[in-house]
């Protein structure tokens, strides 16, 4: 189980070659047949954790502007958020392409804040369940919030530095002022 968890955050194709000593062919390869079962049958295989539709409600009740920059294909983010009803908090879900490019956090965040225009950083915080969210929002100068609910561990959030920790989603609200 924690060679499958290690596939949630990084670039598949890398993790792939990381774990497995594929070659970057059988990596591509690898991804490829990933996403042939994930379009069809993975993509249904999800459940929204406990607590976070209340808290997109009262984030964005209170005027805060929900941004997604995932690693995960766009197209996916953008139906798994649909089929739970989610993706009306959302100014904006940004993510990966299924071409290979823009793969990496610090890509994906480059885009969503192309995308949306956001110069001034001040305001913004990331919030993410893998190192992989807190070096990109480390790369920006974003405060960063780890959750432990996710598929990262406490460890984990820790060796990294994030500069908060939480472990319930309603957690957020006495950080988000």
């Amino acid at each position: 189980m924690t060679v499958l968890k290690s596939f949630v955050g990084p670039p598949l194709n890398q993790q792939f070659i990381n774990c497995y000593n594929f070659s970057h062919e059988q990596s591509l390869e690898a991804v490829k047949y990933f996403r042939e079962y994930y379009t069809d049958k993975g993509i249904f295989e999800n459940e929204v954790y406990e607590q976070i539709p209340e808290l997109l409600k009262t984030l964005t009740e209170n005027g805060l502007k929900l941004l997604i920059a995932s690693s995960k294909p766009e197209k996916f983010v953008k139906n798994i958020l649909s089929q739970h009803d989610l993706l009306k908090y959302f100014a904006f879900a940004g993510g990966s392409l299924l071409d290979g490019s823009r793969i990496n956090k610090d890509d994906v965040l480059t885009y969503v804040l192309k995308q949306m225009q956001i110069t001034d950083l001040n305001d913004c915080i990331m919030v993410g369940d893998r190192k992989y969210d807190v070096i990109g929002a480390k790369k920006f100068n974003l405060k960063c919030v780890g959750v432990t609910y996710g598929y990262g561990s406490l460890e984990e959030l820790k060796e990294i530095n994030a500069d908060f920790i939480i472990d319930k989603p309603l957690e957020l609200l006495s950080i988000i002022k």
